[in-house]
């Protein structure tokens, strides 16, 4: 079959999954351990508006499998449907809805789905995973790709807790996970980051001619030219051209990138919320006007001194910032953490999973977590340092505009599931002070000033945003 100019397959249409085997016991050999923390479960009554844009115009949409209210109106077999139950959900959330009869309609049809953080995505792809995977057959069915070990780690938490009464076999492909010498990957479901996966494919450890679904989770950020768009459309070439059925999520799609979505995954099914809505409503949003670059540290630790924080997480720009805030706050009795790309593997996920578990207090992290992790206690997000475009991989080094789609993703870390949060942003000159204005003016949500030369002004203030 011929590539076309873009390097992607002329798509061929899509063959009937697997029959899915009567499932028994979960072996006792699980490969991949879920985080300390499953993802929690406890979605809100949604109340976002739904566009559904079918690939096929002649679709029913008063078909009772074009919107289900019950998780027992999918035909999903008895064992899946307790790992459902067993999760929490009472009910499908209003994204689930409108996406889960389209995800596993027959013949499988590609997805493009738009779902603001804490809206039960991961659970519908996990769900699609699960549904397709033949359990009789011991080989790669479904390749589900993240954009940082945290997140494919927390990717599969759910598939290990939803899957807990099915006899599914997973692995990761991410960095460190396997023997460098290892021949064969014999598990139904793999969730990994590109080069990880690219890696495994080449080398014939993962065998692709089984899959049929592909998932990418942020998709916005694996697609993206400027970051790792080349790894993913690599590993989507690797995969068998006719039968692979491919889902994107995402919280956000820059127009740039919803276009090259479309081709990634022809002829697909769209389901997105309102833009309006993308920004968190439940997110209150100050920014603390610092005289100078030191001032900012001071201003940080007298807001740890004053308020009392659940937990929550300091981004910076810098590896190097990171690390030099963790110090010098862990000196002064914070137990905090600091989390970045320079950290080896093993200690990147102990990190993770003693702040899941409630144990540091504090995560200092570049944009490595910025997308995607849920861990309900956090409840304030600092930015010490506004995203910028050239922090993005090959962007202009000059180009010092903000970057709003990390921004949004970054304060939805806090008020996950419609709980309340609050993001600080710091401006400490007219350059980061326009740089936040931008912000504002792009998501259309007001960011409040707090004057930080009065600190029981300050005070007042924070207090009664937390309330």
């Amino acid at each position: 079959m011929e590539k076309d100019a873009d390097g992607f397959y002329n798509p061929a249409p899509a063959a009937t999954p697997a029959a899915e085997a009567k499932p028994e016991t979960k072996p006792e050999d699980e490969k991949a351990e879920a985080p300390a923390e499953a993802a929690n479960t406890d979605l809100i009554n949604s109340t976002f508006e739904v566009s559904v844009t079918l690939a096929d115009q002649q679709a029913d949409s008063s078909s009772p499998l074009y919107s289900v209210k019950a998780f027992e109106d999918l035909g999903l077999h008895q064992d899946l449907l307790k790992g459902v139950y067993d999760m929490g959900f009472s009910k499908p959330s209003k994204i689930q809805e409108r996406a889960l009869p389209l995800l596993l309609s027959d013949p499988p049809t590609n997805m493009i789905g738009q779902s603001q953080s804490g809206t039960g995505k991961t659970a519908a792809f996990v769900l699609t995973m699960l549904s397709r995977v033949d359990f009789n057959l011991n080989k790669p069915q479904a390749l589900c790709l993240a954009p940082s070990r945290e997140l494919a780690r927390q990717i599969m938490s759910v598939i290990i807790a939803m899957g807990k009464f099915t006899p599914v076999q997973t692995e990761y492909a991410i960095k460190e996970s396997l023997p460098r010498n290892a021949t064969r990957i014999t598990a139904q479901i793999i969730v990994g980051t590109p080069g990880t996966m690219i890696d495994l494919l080449r080398r014939k450890v993962i065998d692709s001619s089984n899959v049929r679904v592909f998932v990418l989770d942020e998709a916005d950020n694996m697609l993206d030219q400027d970051g790792l768009g080349d790894q993913t459309l690599r590993v989507k070439n690797m995969l068998p051209k006719a039968q692979v059925q491919i889902i994107l999520f995402s919280a956000t799609f820059p127009d740039h990138v919803r276009a090259f979505a479309s081709k990634f995954a022809p002829n697909a099914n769209k389901i997105e919320l309102q833009r309006e809505e993308l920004s968190v409503d439940s997110i209150r949003q100050f920014y603390m006007d610092c005289r100078d670059e030191e001032h900012k540290y001071d201003i940080l630790v007298t807001l740890y001194t004053l308020l009392t924080i659940g937990q929550s997480i300091i981004f910076c720009q810098h590896r190097h910032t990171a690390d030099r805030i963790s110090a010098r706050m862990t000196a002064e009795g914070h137990h905090v953490a600091s989390l970045h790309g320079a950290k080896d593997a093993t200690d990147r996920d102990q990190i993770i999973d003693r702040f899941r578990e409630g144990k540091e207090k504090v995560l200092i992290t570049t944009n490595v977590i910025a997308r995607g992790i849920d861990i309900l206690q956090v409840n304030m997000v600092v930015n010490y340092d506004l995203p910028l475009m050239n922090e993005r991989n090959n962007s202009r080094a000059d180009d010092v505009r903000p970057d709003v789609e990390t921004y949004i993703h970054r304060i939805g870390r806090t008020g996950r599931f419609g709980r309340k949060g609050i993001s600080v942003n710091f401006v400490h000159d007219r350059k980061t002070w326009q740089q936040m204005q931008q912000i504002e003016e792009q998501t259309g949500k007001k960011i409040m000033r707090i004057e930080t030369n009065d600190i029981d002004v300050m005070e007042e203030k924070m207090r009664k945003a937390m309330k």
